[in-house]
């Protein structure tokens, strides 16, 4: 169960969280912050972050750049508080075990960020996003980081009335390139990848859901590169299920890691709760179990408690619970896949491409003269069922 379920725990949420949203003030004020943004009380947070960690039994963790580390008035003293803080970091890795399962920039929350970094309209900025990941790459090698995460939270529009979208998705991918020839040049074995939301903060993300990062990888060459982180929340607000983009990334061979959250659907913001409906879990592991496992990626808990929960024993029960919601989840993914009967299914539907006509379909060699002789000869074709009250009821049953 171990190697299936390579469980992660967010730097950002976990210990940077406040419980504050736009309409109220902070609610967790934990014991071990002083209220500064110093290096003393970086490393002691850090500290913290690795009781935690061990205390729980998680053997992965994440972080933003600036999560960790507070930034300097210059570029230079930025990189040095970075390297101070990981050379810790490091530290506390070998003295536990923990390893990191990825890292990331912060390329959102800074004002200069306000219109995009790799998209941004100023090359200035896109200059400076680019020296923040180069730092970012050199850490993720120092720290042997198994994967390197980009989500564009302002790479997108408020207004098509002052956007060049090509220009801007162009700028993008040549940017990705820089991004892939330094990561060689270091040396980096990591995995990059992409983690797709439809909106917010941004009006529109050009990452808008897997389908969309798919097919801007591919169109501009970088799909050899890069896969795809999804997030389950960033999903159902691009009006999806919340598998769907699990299914799509994978069965295209491009799903990379999972962001293991979940949202709540009757709303249009993201929630970052932790996962635990268990049919939704089932579903999750249904799909990493089929494609072999999901490593070097792995499930990352990019939640937070809610505002409500300021108990330090909340931090626990979330993690726990939502562990817990994998793990029945994963064993009802193995009962499924062992016992056969929503595969056997899937196969019957489509027994018609096994032979004659379907199976030149399949395998493109059909010309549409064909298919028209085909049908001049076989008439209508009769209504099948899809059973898709029957599945629903399997499911159930395994759930």
């Amino acid at each position: 169960m171990e190697d299936w379920l390579r469980f992660s725990v967010c730097f950002w949420h976990t210990f940077r969280g406040t419980g504050a949203d736009p309409f109220g003030f902070p609610t967790l004020n934990r014991p071990w912050e002083d209220g500064t943004d110093s290096l003393q009380n970086a490393k002691r947070r850090l500290r913290v972050a690795f009781e935690f960690f061990t205390k729980l039994g998680v053997k992965y963790w994440t972080f933003h750049d600036r999560d960790v580390s507070p930034e300097g008035e210059t570029l230079e003293e930025t990189n040095k508080n970075l390297d101070i803080i990981t050379d810790l970091a490091l530290q506390l890795q070998k003295e536990t075990g923990v390893k990191l399962l990825w890292a990331t920039c912060n390329l959102f929350a800074s004002p200069k960020y306000m219109n995009g970094a790799a998209t941004n309209p100023d090359a200035h900025v896109v200059a400076w996003a680019g020296s923040q990941v180069k730092k970012g790459l050199d850490i993720a090698k120092k720290l042997g980081a198994d994967n390197f995460v980009f989500w564009g939270g302002r790479e997108g529009f408020h207004t098509l009335l002052n956007t060049d979208v090509f220009k801007e998705l162009s700028h993008m991918a040549n940017f990705f390139k820089m991004v892939v020839a330094y990561k060689e040049k270091i040396g980096f074995t990591g995995q990059l990848l992409i983690e797709p939301k439809p909106k917010e903060p941004a009006k529109h993300q050009y990452d808008y859901d897997a389908m969309t990062v798919i097919g801007f990888l591919k169109h501009f060459g970088l799909a050899e590169h890069f896969k795809i982180n999804v997030e389950p929340n960033h999903t159902t607000l691009a009006g999806h299920c919340y598998e769907h983009d699990v299914v799509m990334a994978s069965a295209f061979g491009m799903l990379g890691s999972v962001d293991s959250n979940t949202g709540s659907p009757d709303l249009g913001w993201d929630t970052d709760q932790f996962p635990m409906d268990v049919k939704n879990t089932t579903m999750l592991l249904k799909t990493v179990m089929q494609q072999g496992g999901i490593q070097p990626g792995g499930l990352n808990f990019d939640c937070k408690v809610r505002r409500e929960s300021p108990d330090l024993e909340d931090m626990f029960i979330a993690h726990i619970g939502a562990m817990d919601a994998l793990a029945r989840g994963l064993q009802n993914a193995a009962n499924i896949i062992s016992e056969g009967h929503m595969d056997r299914h899937v196969a019957e539907r489509y027994k018609s491409f096994k032979t004659g006509i379907g199976a030149k379909i399949e395998n493109g060699s059909a010309t549409l003269e064909e298919l028209e002789d085909y049908v001049m000869k076989a008439g209508e074709p009769t209504l099948v069922s899809g059973k898709q009250e029957h599945c629903e009821a399997v499911l159930n049953y395994y759930v």
